[in-house]
Parts: C-alpha cells; sequence; structure tokens
C-alpha cells in the first residue's frame, strides 16, 4: 500500500508529484512512496517543466489551469500541487491519474 500522495484540502486538492522531464510524451508512469511519478514532454529549464505539468493536469483533470497551482518544489523534481476547484474531488483524481493505484 502506498502513502498518500493525493488529499483534500479546503479549496479543493493537494497531490504530491515527481517529474521526470524531457519525455517522449507525457504520461502517469504510476506510485512511488508518497508521490505520483509523472513523464513530462518538456526540458527543465525556465520553467518549461512546469508549464507543461500544469498543463498537462489541466488537460487531463480538465479544469482551468489558473486553478493550479505549484506550491512547493519550483525548482524541485519533488513537487506539491494544489487543484483550487471545488467540483475536483479526491476520489476522481486518483481515478483519474492512477486508475491501478491501490
Amino acid at each position: 500500500m502506498s502513502k498518500d500522495w493525493c488529499c483534500a484540502v479546503a479549496k479543493g486538492v493537494r497531490i504530491t508529484v515527481q517529474i521526470t522531464p524531457n519525455a517522449k510524451k507525457s504520461e502517469v508512469i504510476g506510485v512511488l512512496d508518497d508521490a505520483l511519478k509523472i513523464r513530462l514532454q518538456a526540458q527543465p529549464i525556465e520553467g518549461k517543466a512546469n508549464e507543461a505539468l500544469i498543463r498537462y493536469l489541466s488537460d487531463t483533470l480538465n479544469v482551468p489551469k489558473s486553478a493550479i497551482s505549484i506550491t512547493h518544489g519550483q525548482t524541485s523534481k519533488r513537487k506539491i500541487i494544489e487543484i483550487s476547484n471545488p467540483k475536483v474531488a479526491v476520489d476522481d483524481v486518483r481515478r483519474t491519474l492512477a486508475p491501478v493505484d491501490g
């Protein structure tokens, strides 16, 4: 059983991710310890990987990019993301991003 990478917060949902930049395509590759591992089709320079992460999560979860913020780890591979949208639930995020989690 993995630790909790996704939890509810007052404004919506908080997720912990660990990114791998320079991938052939952006995709979730699984859960490792307490973080969701995501490959990103972007280089880790000038904030391009952060932009790609926000764009990927926005498209995948069907929420506006403005609702997604990186609260910790701007320059790190490990990041904490907050999705400020009352329509987004923890169960939906888990099912969409890591359907085989558990």
